[in-house]
């Protein structure tokens, strides 16, 4: 994924954001887990940071949207310890989705600040306008 990659997908969640109303966080990984692109808003609350970058890790290491993991992770479920089996924590609220180009991951999105199913709109969005 590009550096402009990761700049258009920032634009893109925070202008469906903003029409909103909503404010928000919003980082972008490479497919290495690098950070590429991160926005916070003054606005918005510290922890959307974290959270953002959280979902967006997620979505990478799981190759899957963060929305479909929530029931994997609770207890007996069989995600359940996955969490302190990787180096970096996760979070498994809608609004994390994985980039893809061409079949292969190239990256991830994570959109924190709005309820899940706000953040999980606004990263689908974003996702909408890569070509």
């Amino acid at each position: 994924m590009t550096t402009q990659d990761a700049e258009l997908l920032i634009t893109a969640a925070r202008r469906a954001a903003d029409a909103a109303g909503v404010t928000v966080s919003v980082t972008v990984l490479d497919a290495d887990g690098h950070l590429l692109a991160f926005r916070r808003d003054d606005r918005a609350v510290l922890i959307s940071g974290e959270t953002s970058t959280r979902k967006a890790y997620t979505a990478l290491q799981l190759n899957a949207p963060t929305a479909d993991l929530v029931d994997l992770v609770k207890p007996d479920g069989p995600f359940h310890s996955l969490p302190t089996a990787l180096d970096w924590p996760l979070l498994f609220i809608a609004g994390g989705l994985p980039v893809h180009r061409d079949g292969r991951l190239i990256g991830a999105i994570g959109v924190g600040g709005g309820t899940p199913e706000q953040d999980h709109g606004f990263a689908a969005t974003a996702l909408g306008t890569l070509a």
